[in-house]
């Protein structure tokens, strides 16, 4: 579905960074998020979107891609925690604003302590995810894992960027542990739309 090739240029064509391991460590990591926006304002409450990982290792492209979701799910949608709706991150790239640390004090994950994130706010459980009203902030919007392989969305993301897999998440996790050991425990994300 996707190549290494068609994520660079992607994230190139919107003027963002691309990380191309200049100083030749490895492990300079770009983590970019794929939203499948072709399902419109509809909470599919399915695991429709991928997570991909790019990165070099002695000079070569290593590329990863999985399958998530970046929106909330219909749990997450109907019942959510904030008073000002569920949230639902903006496409963007967020520079140094995760790091791993545990999510909901459970598990290592990539976890949102550094820096802001913009995300929509939608409070009346329609389930239509609106685009209007913005938020700005550290809201905890983590990368984590859903179950062993999970069907449904439901409350596993209420804004986050989740993984259906804990299989392939605990792959992600393992590579964000090498590169944080080289590069620092600072972590960018870019959130793209079909």
């Amino acid at each position: 579905m996707y190549t290494r090739e068609k994520i660079e240029d992607a994230v190139k064509s919107k003027g963002y960074v691309w990380f191309d391991d200049a100083n030749n460590k490895g492990y300079d990591v770009n983590i970019v998020g794929v939203r499948n926006s072709a399902t419109g304002d509809k909470v599919t409450n399915v695991f429709d979107d991928v997570l991909t990982v790019s990165y070099k290792v002695n000079g070569q492209w290593v590329f990863k891609s999985w399958e998530a979701t970046t929106d909330p799910g219909k749990k997450g949608v109907q019942q959510f925690h904030n008073a000002k709706g569920v949230a639902r991150l903006v496409p963007g790239q967020y520079r140094a604003t995760w790091m791993i640390d545990k999510h909901q004090g459970k598990y290592d994950a990539l976890c949102q302590r550094l820096g802001e994130v913009t995300v929509w706010r939608d409070g009346n459980k329609d389930l239509k995810f609106d685009e209007v009203k913005t938020d700005k902030g550290i809201f905890g919007i983590n990368i984590h894992k859903a179950g062993t392989d999970s069907t449904w969305v439901e409350n596993w993301s209420e804004g986050c960027q989740v993984f259906k897999r804990v299989k392939d998440f605990e792959t992600f996790m393992f590579i964000c542990k090498k590169a944080a050991k080289i590069h620092g425990n600072c972590f960018s994300y870019t959130l793209l739309e079909i």
